[in-house]
């Protein structure tokens, strides 16, 4: 289950933290809360789970 938590400090500051969430899909989640914000990125930090790659399902038919 992903979860966001968003701080801000007395200065205007946010600061958003994506949990739970693997690959690219944390910046997924976050993309319309920082275009909400002002979309002014002025530094992003990655955790681990950034670079898990997400399970992909893939299928192969294979045929005579």
């Amino acid at each position: 289950m992903e979860e966001i938590q968003v701080e801000i400090d007395q200065h205007g500051n946010v600061q958003i933290e994506v949990s739970g969430a693997e690959g690219g899909k944390c910046l997924d989640l976050t993309k319309h809360m920082e275009q909400l914000l002002g979309g002014e990125i002025s530094q992003r930090e990655f955790t681990r789970e950034y670079y898990i790659q997400e399970a992909v399902n893939q299928n192969e038919k294979i045929s005579d």
